[in-house]
């Protein structure tokens, strides 16, 4: 039996466990959930994926998807805003 695990990875470096593989520079929510482009509102919390690892150990493979906090002017593109709007 061959197991893959999947972990997001946060700025803070807490570690949680996710279901799904994730793609580099993917735009994702707290929970690691693909985020649908434009956003409702610039007033949510997003992270894109700026480095994926992968650690090989018997049996297992472990990818860990590195995130990054979305925020200003880029936020405000990714709502179809602009900032002060």
């Amino acid at each position: 039996m061959f197991l893959e695990s999947f972990y997001l990875v946060y700025p803070e470096g807490e570690v949680q466990e996710i279901s799904n593989r994730l793609g580099f520079n993917m735009f994702v929510d707290m929970n690691g959930n693909p985020i649908q482009l434009p956003l409702k509102s610039h007033r949510t919390i997003v992270y894109r994926i700026y480095k994926i690892s992968q650690k090989e150990k018997r049996g297992e493979n472990q990818y860990f998807y590195h995130l990054e906090l979305v925020k200003g002017e880029e936020l405000f593109r990714l709502a179809g805003t602009r900032s002060g709007q």
